[in-house]
């Protein structure tokens, strides 16, 4: 055990060796509040759980659209009560199964969604009008709306009765995860297009969810997180604002997206600290009244924390996770299978990342009262100096002129990278213990779990596709994409009006175009964006 002078966070934090009264020199009502009332420091909501309890998601993803719906079916049965889509890359990218782009990643790290008929037997015998879906989808975020929505439509089933998610932060993708396509630029006016869209038609959908699961997984640290994820929101409220949204108007259907770690006390300080800076910002910044400053997220146990050696391992630290996420205040939350450092989860980890999240609620003690970690000299320390340092990072960034100049320079990559790499100096060394990785270890390989016949299953999805567009009425589907993509030109043009896309891609959507073929006319007028750095 290192000295208690040398302790420090995940994050850098120094860890004193006792907490008193004078480290937390906070005013009640100004800093923390009563849960459900600015700042929310302790919650969006009086009671919190007691009133009902988070969502409980598990995100899935299985090559097809069929095999997926069996894996919702099965985890709705067992009493999840969300559902959490992954697409495989080539949907993330805009790329039709069949093209040569695709070749060998059809299906292998989420579903293949070609077009609306895919989508259909997604969502096959799942009560739309009853279940919340939250999709994992940016630079097509638009597209894959459109086909839950024609999909909802074809059913008989009114767009007012959706809810539910689409992650649609693009600016984090140039930053993290690069899945993007389209310049920085048409990009944000897409998303702007949505908050407006979702505002007027799809009331309870939630137009973006702002992640910073996946800077955390990339290597930031939980001040990182924190900071840049706020930094991207920024520039979503204050386009939206900019394109004649009164702030007001949209604010209530941000959500947002943080990861979980296994540092219990900084991961719960982390989500208190989130809300009171969200909530200040937004009514400091953008005037938006106090009821609609509420930070309302999801959260994911740390993906990149889980280990291929001892998994089983991985049960005990997902468990810690989740805990700090339901006693930090989390609104929806999903937990990782511990076999997913080696492999999609088997329906028997799916199952039990289920059944750790009903066990904290429904026999931890964990939701009978909100924000049970309140007054707690360390937590409320903690809390304070996140937020600080995080809002410091904020301020550098926005001297930069906003997180899309801080993409440009590599300013976001360029730290993440840092940290990522001292992170994994720390492990190396020794500083850092993984229990079973560097420490504890029994020297066993990591097990082998069987994986699917990706060959024969890129075959199924491509003859899918191929029949759709034999079957579909061509000139239907030609002058809708003719029509979008006229309307898409005048976003390639700084202070040309933007005409309403949405209306337009749902269009082409119930013609059965792809979105491939969406994805490549947007392409058309809009270019490609390559990194400069």
């Amino acid at each position: 055990m290192p000295d208690s002078r040398d302790v420090l966070s995940p994050s850098g934090l120094p860890i004193s060796a006792v907490y008193r009264p004078a480290d937390v020199p906070l005013e009640y009502d100004r800093d923390l509040g009563d849960p459900g009332r600015y700042p929310y420091t302790r919650g969006v909501q009086p009671d919190m759980y007691r009133g009902r309890l988070w969502t409980m998601r598990q995100y899935a993803g299985f090559g097809t659209a069929q095999e997926t719906n069996a894996r919702f079916r099965l985890l709705l049965g067992k009493g999840q009560t969300g559902l959490s889509v992954a697409f495989d890359l080539p949907t993330q990218m805009g790329i039709d199964s069949d093209s040569p782009r695709a070749l060998g990643e059809v299906g292998r790290v989420g579903v293949a969604i070609d077009t609306v008929e895919d989508m259909h037997a997604l969502l096959d015998a799942i009560p739309l009008e009853q279940v919340s879906t939250s999709m994992t989808i940016n630079a097509t975020a638009s597209t894959l709306l459109a086909m839950y929505i024609v999909v909802a439509e074809e059913r008989g089933i009114p767009r007012a009765a959706l809810s539910g998610t689409i992650q649609n932060d693009i600016l984090k993708e140039y930053i993290a995860r690069g899945t993007y396509i389209y310049p920085p630029a048409p990009s944000l006016a897409l998303i702007a297009e949505v908050f407006r869209f979702c505002a007027s038609e799809v009331p309870s959908w939630n137009p973006i969810s702002i992640s910073g699961y996946h800077i955390r997984e990339a290597g930031a640290t939980a001040v990182q997180e924190l900071a840049f994820t706020f930094a991207n929101a920024m520039v979503y409220v204050a386009g939206a604002v900019d394109a004649g949204l009164p702030v007001d108007s949209f604010a209530p259907r941000l959500s947002f997206f943080f990861a979980a770690h296994s540092d219990l006390f900084e991961e719960v300080a982390k989500f208190r600290a989130a809300r009171r800076l969200y909530a200040r910002l937004m009514r400091e910044r953008f005037g938006a009244a106090e009821a609609n400053c509420r930070l309302r997220f999801h959260t994911q146990t740390g993906g990149v924390t889980l280990q291929a050696q001892q998994p089983l391992n991985n049960v005990v630290r997902v468990t810690i996770q989740a805990l700090a996420a339901v006693l930090g205040g989390t609104q929806s939350l999903h937990t990782n299978g511990f076999d997913e450092a080696l492999s999609l989860p088997t329906a028997e980890a799916a199952t039990l990342a289920l059944r750790t999240q009903q066990i904290i609620g429904y026999e931890s003690g964990a939701a009978h009262t909100a924000d049970p970690l309140a007054g707690s000299y360390y937590v409320e320390a903690l809390t304070d100096e996140l937020e600080r340092e995080a809002e410091a990072l904020l301020r550098v960034v926005e001297e930069m002129g906003g997180a899309a100049r801080a993409v440009e320079a590599g300013f976001f990559q360029d730290e993440i990278a840092r940290s990522a790499y001292e992170y994994q100096l720390r492990v190396e060394r020794g500083d850092t213990t993984l229990v079973g990785v560097n420490k504890f270890t029994d020297g066993d390989l990591p097990p082998v779990f069987p994986s699917p016949d990706y060959s024969a299953l890129e075959r199924e999805q491509v003859s899918r596709l191929q029949a759709v567009r034999a079957n579909r009425n061509s000139s239907v589907c030609d002058a809708a994409c003719a029509a979008l993509a006229e309307a898409a030109a005048a976003y390639a043009h700084a202070g040309a009006v933007k005409p309403h896309l949405m209306p337009l891609i749902i269009d082409t959507v119930r013609a059965r175009a792809s979105v491939g073929e969406i994805s490549a006319l947007l392409c058309n007028s809009w270019g490609t964006y390559r990194p400069t750095s």
